[in-house]
């Protein structure tokens, strides 16, 4: 089961500190492309489950939360264009539920943390949870004097002259305000101002906004004040930060206080009773919802007392006093147009449903994704039906199933998916256990060229020093490189290559010349930088090794190709797939490879496209052979393991010695392991080694071997 899926109490140690990172790293990505970037990436949805895991997971294993753990924060790093603002009061995000079973325990968890009777009323403020950009107001001698961001919760970002152009927002406060005094709450647009917005921008030419909350965001977050006074954003205060006095003693009366100062203030805040009152409120909301005129998310929940606000205080990243009770996803039923198909960067093959536009939360939807042909199976949809649209968290459309009455959906003619792919006409295959069927077409395929030609041009790979992504994208535009043998033709055009922008004559001649270097790549490189899918850099130097030559290695190529006898009577196609793919793995000859990447080999040579691709990229470069004599060392073949410290040569100086005597080098011991040399103060390899019963030697006596393999194989 994969680590990712596997549920918290089933995660070992060394699972769970890997889980640890993947959801670190994701969620740090999230919240730069929802903070800095306004341009989120995940919905709500994903982003509170992934959250939740990596809570449950440090909760199982203390030992792994560290101090800069996403839970422990909130939001992103400011953005480099503005100034800094330290708050002088955290903005703390707010712990969510999305059950009535999470409101019933927030009440319990508040009342046990207080110690309350059970007959003693916990009163709570209910009111609606915008979705839009959280901002902190300071007002000093009752004027403003500083607008900022969350950020991260303690840094945000400067935007006092954006936020001055609001005119919800009062430059001074009234006689009496207290000094100083932060008033906290979130800039939106409404649904008639981000359509009059998207207006516009279509009227300029410009990009449409993808909803309100990045309109809105986007808006603030100008370093041109003018750009955001244009702009119909609205402020809703909800809360507070620093105060120089507090004029109540209630969540409820620090609010109608705020509202006094002169700050608009929603009308949907409410004081309730309990968990119950709470849900009874959530479902008002809930019903108001499509006539709000803006975009909420939720219902928040607060803790009315401000001592017991106190009391309570925080948690990590959120206070205890408070639960923001997410809504489900809204939904709308409407026409799906066609089924299009998009070819990803790395040959995967996406389907996306074409709907006739519809508005789900505020939010115009046309386009939903259905993530692979399963999908388009398990729903069994049909150009034609009628479906129930959702937007996931409020974000990414999605479809959820077929709205049709059952005599019509069954006159549609069901959909078949590709087998071919859209861009270059290539086979689209679909190898066991995935879910992606994915286009075969490789070098040749437009939707993967820019792809394809990095890694073609990488260090790893044939290494042209100075083709950067950004000249490989000069030179597509150009239509002077389409497929990797183009890049050779480059030199011919250096004059031409010297005239574009950013170039010049020593730049032209130093790449012409970084190219011209690259006509004889050695084989292993030329074999990976073809980029056949699950052929890396070891298992083209294994397969090198053991085929030395292109011609031999074609030829090859050529025999995996014809070996396709029919189905066995009686045999299936899952049987007979299998089969072939082994048949295929064994006549390849190299231990590493197995019939996954035998499958993979062959369908690439199989694809008439790839062919000709390679054989016109063959007539400008000539791989080099690999010496036949590195075949005749004894320890040819063979699958060595270097351990503990060696003395008489580097750990990479004993790696490129056996790999070029023909050995493979492993970085673990297994049952596959033939040798492993061991060094001073060798450890768990070693010990597993032994435990295993594979030959172990010290660095003398390789130092010894490798003298002797060297004068056998003439290397």
């Amino acid at each position: 089961m994969d680590p990712a899926t596997r549920p918290v109490d089933m995660l070992d140690a060394e699972a769970a500190t890997a889980e640890v990172a993947r959801l670190a790293e994701a969620i740090g990505r999230a919240n730069k492309a929802y903070y800095q970037d306004d341009a989120p990436e995940i919905s709500d949805a994903d982003y509170d489950a992934m959250l939740a895991r990596l809570m449950a997971i440090e909760a199982r294993f203390p030992a792994l939360a560290r101090p800069d753990s996403p839970t422990q924060g909130v939001g992103a790093r400011p953005a480099s264009g503005f100034a800094p603002f330290a708050h002088a009061r955290p903005m703390l995000s707010l712990e969510n539920g999305f059950a009535a079973a999470d409101v019933l325990d927030f009440e319990a968890r508040v009342r046990r943390f207080l110690s309350l009777a059970p007959d003693e009323p916990l009163v709570l403020t209910a009111e609606a949870k915008i979705d839009g950009l959280s901002l902190s107001l300071r007002y000093e001698g009752g004027r403003l004097v500083a607008a900022a961001t969350r950020g991260d919760g303690s840094t945000g970002e400067t935007v006092t002259a954006n936020a001055r152009t609001l005119a919800d927002i009062p430059h001074r406060l009234p006689p009496g305000a207290p000094d100083p005094c932060e008033v906290r709450g979130e800039v939106y647009l409404g649904w008639e101002d981000f359509a009059a917005l998207n207006a516009a921008q279509d009227a300029q030419g410009q990009k449409r906004f993808a909803n309100p909350r990045n309109a809105a965001a986007g808006s603030l977050r100008q370093l041109d004040p003018a750009v955001t006074a244009a702009r119909p954003l609205r402020f809703l205060a909800h809360g507070w930060g620093e105060m120089g006095r507090l004029p109540a003693d209630t969540q409820f009366g620090m609010m109608q206080a705020i509202a006094g100062l002169g700050f608009p203030v929603s009308d949907t805040l409410e004081r309730v009773e309990g968990a119950a009152g709470a849900l009874a409120a959530w479902a008002r909301l809930e019903a108001r919802r499509p006539g709000l005129g803006f975009d909420i998310d939720g219902v928040v929940y607060k803790v009315d007392r401000l001592d017991w606000q106190e009391r309570l205080g925080t948690v990590s990243r959120a206070p205890r006093w408070a639960l923001a009770h997410k809504f489900p996803a809204e939904q709308a039923l409407t026409r799906l147009m066609a089924i299009d198909i998009q070819v990803g960067r790395t040959g995967a093959l996406t389907p996306v449903a074409r709907l006739a536009p519809v508005s789900v939360g505020g939010v115009v939807v046309s386009n939903a994704t259905l993530h692979n042909e399963d999908e388009i199976a398990r729903l069994d949809l049909r150009v034609g039906d009628l479906v129930a649209v959702q937007r996931a968290g409020d974000v990414i459309p999605q479809v959820l199933g077929v709205r049709t009455p059952p005599d019509a959906h069954a006159a549609l003619s069901p959909f078949i998916f590709p087998d071919h792919c859209p861009e270059c006409g290539s086979a689209a295959v679909r190898e066991p256990g995935e879910a992606a069927r994915r286009c075969t077409g490789g070098l040749s395929c437009p939707a993967q060229r820019l792809e394809r030609l990095k890694h073609f041009v990488s260090r790893r790979a044939l290494d042209i020093e100075g083709l950067a992504v950004r000249s490989l994208e000069q030179f597509i535009a150009a239509g002077w490189v389409s497929t990797p043998a183009d890049i050779f033709r480059l030199p011919a055009r250096r004059a031409s290559l010297a005239a574009l922008d950013g170039w010049g004559e020593a730049s032209a001649a130093n790449l012409a010349a970084a190219i011209e270097s690259r006509r004889a790549p050695a084989l292993d490189r030329f074999l990976f930088a073809l980029g056949i899918r699950h052929v890396g850099e070891v298992t083209a130097r294994d397969i090198a090794r053991r085929w030395a030559s292109w011609q031999a290695i074609e030829a090859l190529l050529d025999a995996l190709v014809a070996h396709d006898p029919p189905p066995a009577p009686g045999e299936s196609p899952e049987r007979h797939g299998k089969r072939l793919a082994e048949e295929w793995a064994a006549r390849v000859e190299v231990a590493g490879v197995g019939p996954e990447v035998a499958r993979a080999l062959r369908d690439f040579w199989a694809e008439p496209h790839n062919r000709a691709t390679v054989r016109d990229l063959l007539a400008l470069v000539a791989p080099a052979e690999l010496l036949h004599e590195a075949r005749a060392s004894p320890i040819a073949g063979k699958t060595l393991v270097f351990t503990g410290t060696l003395e008489l040569s580097s750990r990479d100086e004993a790696r490129a010695t056996a790999e070029r005597l023909g050995a493979r080098v492993a970085g673990s011991v297994s049952s596959k392991t033939d040798l492993v040399v061991a060094g001073r103060d060798a450890g768990s390899k070693l010990d597993k080694a032994r435990a295993l019963g594979v030959d172990v030697i010290d660095e003398q006596a390789w130092t010894a071997l490798v003298s002797e393999a060297s004068h056998a194989s003439g290397a």
